[in-house]
């Protein structure tokens, strides 16, 4: 008696009708994304660039553009989770200065280098810790607090400094190695800063996308109340992102004196007004709530981009300006006129 053995029939391969279902899902998925247009205004712009110049795209432009923007984007990272809670943070630049000054006076009376950072990172971190303390504790409007602290740190890193400048010689002992923080370049290609704005952004998407605070900080931004209701500590969600944002100033502070070597008190004015265009140009909602730390990074981009671009051009310094205020009233009316499409969908 023989028995015979039944296969299953093989599974029939995936039809093109399926395949092109897919990969329109694939694309919708990807133009539906927040970061799609800012993204597809980058791609756009870099196009630009190509055709105007032939050095534009060339490695070692682009790898200048990574150095430029770097302490811009590392001070966008902070700024990112001050927006998303609904909050503003004007003094970064003001902190950026005043840390920078403590570092460096600390090098020049006979400090090595890594205690004298480690005491400017601590300035950034406590004048980002009275900023939220001001909002949280006395219910006083963040544009109010960090308005009035903008004014405060730069008045006391003048007053620290007697407003004179710090200038740092490497035949000082270590200089020359605190240099390399902000001059070097890894395997003598990538420039230092460039690499610690990518650990420090890659720090924020895990932040904000993958940890609890991440979560606690869409939901503060987005209905402050139900965020408390439901058992969020909205007071130290808040507190967390302006000490955040007071250490991400002070560590680009600190880079930016390594890399010149020279600071003063007036350095770093206008500099908040940059991150906070970068951050809002990444499509992060002006009131909280909506936005990626991609996008921040994309806007970032786009900014260190529009500035190369227009500085090949020989684009006088004043047009820069006007350029760069045309562009985030762009993007704030684009976000806008986005929400509204959304909330009438």
């Amino acid at each position: 008696m023989t028995s015979t053995l039944s296969t299953p029939p093989a599974a029939a391969p995936p039809s093109s009708d399926e395949n092109s279902r897919r990969v329109p899902l694939a694309l919708r998925r990807l133009l539906h994304a927040r970061e799609s247009g800012v993204f597809a205004a980058l791609v756009a712009l870099f196009l630009l660039g190509t055709v105007l110049s032939p050095t534009f795209a060339q490695s070692d432009n682009l790898l200048s553009v990574g150095q430029q923007i770097a302490q811009i984007g590392i001070m966008a990272v902070g700024v990112t989770f001050v927006i998303l809670n609904g909050e503003i943070d004007l003094s970064v630049g003001s902190i950026y200065a005043l840390s920078a000054i403590s570092t460096g006076m600390l090098i020049s009376d006979g400090w090595s280098w890594p205690p004298a950072m480690l005491v400017g990172l601590a300035v950034g971190v406590v004048a980002g810790l009275l900023n939220g303390l001001a909002v949280v504790m006395l219910g006083v409007p963040s544009f109010i607090v960090t308005l009035g602290s903008l004014s405060v740190f730069r008045g006391v890193a003048l007053l620290v400094s007697d407003g004179a400048p710090i200038s740092l010689s490497s035949s000082q002992p270590g200089v020359a190695e605190f240099n390399l923080l902000g001059q070097g370049r890894l395997f003598g290609l990538v420039p230092m800063q460039f690499v610690l704005f990518a650990v420090v952004a890659a720090i924020g998407v895990i932040l904000l996308a993958r940890s609890r605070f991440g979560f606690n900080t869409y939901a503060v931004g987005g209905n402050q109340e139900a965020a408390r209701l439901v058992g969020v500590n909205v007071k130290r969600v808040k507190l967390t992102a302006f000490v955040l944002s007071g250490f991400t100033a002070g560590l680009a502070g600190v880079l930016g004196l390594s890399f010149l070597s020279y600071v003063q008190g007036v350095t770093g004015q206008g500099l908040e007004l940059t991150v906070i265009s970068a951050v809002i140009i990444g499509g992060a909602a002006l009131f909280g709530g909506s936005g990626t730390m991609w996008g921040t990074v994309i806007g970032v981009a786009f900014i260190g981009l529009l500035q190369n671009i227009l500085n090949i051009k020989g684009i006088s310094s004043f047009w820069q300006t006007v350029v760069t205020g045309l562009v985030i009233v762009a993007a704030v009316a684009a976000d806008t006129w986005q929400r509204k499409r959304k909330s009438r969908a």
